[in-house]
């Protein structure tokens, strides 16, 4: 059981930018590949975007566009980089290493806080 730690989160304007970061060995060739959640102030977690072992990416229609998943194997990091930022992507963000076979579950970091102000 390894932490993955999340870090980049900050407060920023509406409009501008942050790049998140997960760092864990070896989390870049996970099989199930990794996965970015955030959950704002009484709302229940919600799924943003998610990069497979092999690259593929997906993201939550509301930051299609906005936000680009990416990872780097040499350094061990899944990164989040978030444009044009508006108030309701507000949240605590998170990042998840799924389990294989399931592909569900895992290992969550500890979060970093994105404030966007409007």
């Amino acid at each position: 059981q390894v932490q993955l730690v999340e870090s980049g989160g900050g407060t920023v304007q509406a409009g501008g930018s942050l790049r998140l970061s997960c760092t864990a060995p070896g989390i870049t060739s996970n099989m199930c590949g990794m996965v970015w959640y955030r959950q704002a102030d009484g709302k229940q977690r919600e799924w943003v975007s998610s990069i497979g072992r092999l690259g593929s990416t997906n993201y939550r229609d509301s930051v299609k566009g906005r936000f680009t998943i990416s990872k780097d194997k040499a350094k061990d990091t899944v990164y989040l980089e978030m444009n044009t930022l508006l108030p309701e992507d507000t949240a605590m963000y998170y990042c998840n290493r799924p389990i294989a076979p399931t592909c569900s579950g895992g290992d969550w970091g500890q979060g970093t806080q994105v404030t966007v102000s409007a």
